[in-house]
């Protein structure tokens, strides 16, 4: 399917994919940056934001919608940048376009990606939706950050609850989860189940990677970001401390100077 996508800036192709639930735009805190050097190309993937299906689809099919993308926008190399489930897209990507795929970002990734998160219970749905919704009519409040924030699972979602965090948890988060579907959410868990492992194919990866991971993240663990950074051939690997899943929302700064420094000792791009 032809998907939606937010193409900004003018240079080297960055493909940024998003992770779930998401959509294109969860990816500003990326794009809105680089685009100043570079040419960001953020889509909705399938099932997600602006990119809605009325039929079942399995995660393969994410594969056939960016390579047409790439093809509808021109696009011969590329770097890709994905976030949790868009970096599983990326490696998938380089791992079958290996001549078009020029280097990889991977953040809060892994290519067999296992989490630790605790059993949820029906107070934490409570708080979250309670914290969701309050922080999306007034972001950033301290009060509800205090008093609903870090009893709801946005504690393990995030390490540093911040006022500028919770602003982008309300402008990125809330939105895409309210645009990502049930058919999305199906197609990544079916997946899981069928337990993805990627890592005995990761040396056939030759180009430079950063990996990136919230030492805290319960999601993706970092023990499982830097097995796949360990696997890949020309790997770099930063862990934050203090952070993690959703920590380029707790660190950007950090976190994009890393970046910056990155791709400015490769000259490819």
């Amino acid at each position: 399917m032809d998907l939606q996508v937010l193409v900004e800036g003018q240079g080297f192709p960055i493909l940024c994919l998003h992770g779930h639930p998401g959509m294109g735009s969860s990816m500003a805190v990326f794009t809105e940056h680089l685009s100043q050097r570079y040419q960001t190309i953020a889509p909705d993937l399938r099932g997600y934001g602006n990119s809605q299906t009325n039929a079942e689809f399995a995660m393969t099919d994410h594969l056939i919608d960016l390579d047409a993308l790439l093809e509808r926008l021109n696009i011969e190399k590329y770097l890709v940048l994905g976030w949790s489930l868009g970096g599983i897209l990326a490696l998938e990507l380089a791992l079958r376009s290996p001549d078009r795929v020029s280097g990889l970002i991977l953040v809060g990734s892994a290519a067999r990606p296992w989490g630790d998160h605790p059993p949820i219970t029906w107070q934490d749905n409570l708080y979250t939706g309670v914290s969701g919704i309050v922080n999306w009519l007034q972001p950033g409040r301290q009060w509800h950050i205090d008093r609903f924030g870090q009893r709801s699972l946005f504690r393990y979602l995030v390490q540093t609850h911040t006022p500028e965090t919770y602003e982008y948890l309300a402008q990125a988060a809330v939105p895409a989860y309210l645009r990502t579907s049930r058919r999305a959410t199906r197609a990544l868990f079916t997946a899981i189940r069928q337990g993805y492992n990627r890592v005995l194919d990761l040396p056939q990866i030759q180009c430079p990677s950063l990996v990136l991971a919230g030492a805290c993240d319960r999601h993706i663990t970092a023990a499982a970001s830097q097995e796949t950074a360990q696997q890949l051939a020309n790997a770099e690997w930063h862990c934050y401390p203090n952070t993690a899943h959703l920590f380029p929302w707790e660190i950007p700064a950090q976190v994009l100077a890393d970046i910056d420094d990155w791709l400015e000792r490769q000259p490819q791009f």
